[in-house]
């Protein structure tokens, strides 16, 4: 599955689209990113609430180092309650991840998925090398309901064994993070999931598919 479009409330659409630009060195027009096969477009916010959204970036595996020491030259990595800010996934993950925040505390991850192909390049990283937005939370009130109803709607499957709270639906190139609205985001632990206004457009999926939640005001749907 591949997350193909995301529709991201900003409450300022310059200063978000300059951040992308500038600190991430994405290209940016007309209030669009691309990062790889993926498009970022921002909208004004208004008076939907912003913060607690949470995306995800993949880098090649073989280029995650040079991506951390990147990352580190222009951002803070996110802390555990241990004080860890680099975080190894065994098992049906078989990656590892670092944390930052973005605009409007957006909780965002460079991830690096050792089963997807390594990268030709070499020397400095470069933001141009992330490849999709692979991850985007999904709040909901209730886990199991919402994972069914995607199993059903879209054709996903759990990445990885879900529990109460969380459930990552989809595969290695994207994943839909169905995660209790009252559980908060890890690393940090401050900030509940938000997806007011989120639009998402999946590709790799069933067609014609439609998955909204009314209440907590994101929608996903087939391309």
């Amino acid at each position: 599955m591949r997350i193909e479009q995301l529709t991201l409330p900003t409450a300022d659409v310059a200063a978000t689209a300059a951040y992308f630009a500038d600190v991430l060195q994405l290209p940016v027009h007309d209030a669009t990113v691309t990062l790889g096969w993926s498009q970022l477009h921002l909208i004004p916010a208004g008076n939907l609430p912003v913060g607690g959204v949470h995306l995800a970036f993949n880098v090649p595996h073989n280029r995650f180092a040079a991506a951390t020491a990147w990352l580190d030259a222009r951002a803070t990595r996110q802390r555990n309650a241990e004080g860890q800010e680099h975080f190894t996934f065994e098992g049906r993950w078989d990656s590892e991840s670092i944390y930052f925040t973005g605009p409007d505390e957006l909780i965002l991850e460079l991830i690096a998925r050792r089963r997807l192909p390594a990268s030709e390049r070499t020397g400095a990283f470069h933001g141009s090398e992330m490849t999709c937005i692979s991850e985007v939370g999904v709040p909901t009130n209730a886990v199991a309901a919402l994972q069914t109803r995607i199993e059903t709607t879209f054709g996903l499957a759990p990445l990885s064994t879900p529990t109460p709270y969380f459930a990552p639906m989809g595969d290695d190139e994207g994943l839909l993070i169905v995660v209790d609205a009252t559980r908060c985001w890890f690393p940090e632990q401050r900030w509940l999931p938000n997806a007011q206004g989120l639009q998402v457009r999946l590709s790799g999926v069933h067609a014609d598919a439609v998955l909204e939640d009314a209440a907590l005001g994101w929608r996903v749907q087939s391309a």
